[in-house]
């Protein structure tokens, strides 16, 4: 059985795509790129700066780590035979698959304070959203080819695109499914392409790796029981390739130029780092030496 990923508070680990990344024989690649950090420097330059630069430590999210467990009970899930992968099941698995997790990384425990108070509601958060994974898909009839596979392609740019995909599904006819479990609310109307972008990406990797354009890309949000699907065309990929590029230029202009821009909007609410933030009267340590800055 696979080990639980599990959010680090330390950034200074690698992480878990470098765990598993393959060497590129032969290619000097300019650097590496996810769709997790690609999204951070979209929504704020300075974010992906703290993030990926200055690798300032977060501390745990109760959301991210809800969405470790969940993401981990269903992978687990599939091992089980088809008639035994039932609501009841998951929620057997839930409290073991919880426990291996602190276990693995036992300061995760820390967010719900010394008592652990909130354990309880938390778990109980989590069994609700896995229940709901049940009324968009019946798991008995499905036998997905991967589960959290790691994914990588070196771009004609150099540039190295790399990242996990939940599940791989693969038709009779060879079709191919793409699909990711989100543990939150489907986005609202306007917002779909944002969460379409990381699923595009992956798509431009299996495409460029394998050969094969996939036939859906399908979000599940267990957070409000919604279903996002999009079928992909060559075009569509090709131009997620062009957006790929672009952002990884924007990224080596600002690693170049020193200035990486604070972009204030409604998710600051969520970001641990407005204490040096200069949208919030904060100031951002100095930045590493150029030998010493992440180019991931």
């Amino acid at each position: 059985m696979v080990s639980p990923r599990v959010p680090q508070m330390s950034v200074e680990q690698e992480s878990p795509a470098e765990r598993v990344s393959t060497p590129v024989d032969g290619v000097d690649v300019l650097g590496a790129l996810s769709p997790s950090r690609a999204g951070d420097f979209l929504t704020c330059p300075l974010l992906y700066r703290f993030r990926t630069v200055d690798r300032l430590p977060e501390p745990y999210s109760v959301d991210a780590v809800r969405g470790t467990l969940v993401h981990q009970v269903l992978e687990d899930l599939f091992d089980l035979p088809a008639e035994r992968r039932t609501p009841e099941a998951a929620g057997e698995m839930l409290v073991p698959t919880w426990e291996r997790i602190v276990e693995a990384e036992p300061d995760i425990a820390s967010m719900f304070g010394d008592e652990g108070a909130d354990v309880t509601s938390w778990l109980t958060s989590c069994r609700t959203v896995l229940e709901r994974y049940f009324t968009l898909e019946d798991p008995q009839r499905l036998e997905p080819a991967e589960r959290e596979v790691y994914v990588e392609s070196v771009l004609d740019s150099k540039l190295l695109l790399r990242g996990f995909v939940d599940r791989i599904d693969v038709a009779p006819d060879g079709a191919v499914r793409l699909v990711d479990y989100k543990t939150g609310r489907a986005p609202g109307p306007g917002f779909e392409a944002k969460a379409l972008f990381q699923m595009r990406f992956y798509a431009l990797v299996v495409w460029r790796t394998r050969g094969v354009v996939p036939a859906m890309l399908q979000l599940l949000y267990l957070g409000d029981g919604e279903i996002i699907r999009y079928v992909p065309d060559e075009q569509d990929l090709l131009a997620t390739e062009r957006k790929v590029e672009a952002i990884w230029r924007a990224i080596r202009t600002a690693q170049e130029t020193g200035e990486w821009l604070p972009h204030r909007s409604r998710l600051c609410g969520w970001c641990a780092h407005q204490a040096i933030c200069p949208e919030f009267g904060g100031t951002p340590p100095p930045l590493p030496r150029p030998e010493e800055q992440a180019q991931t």
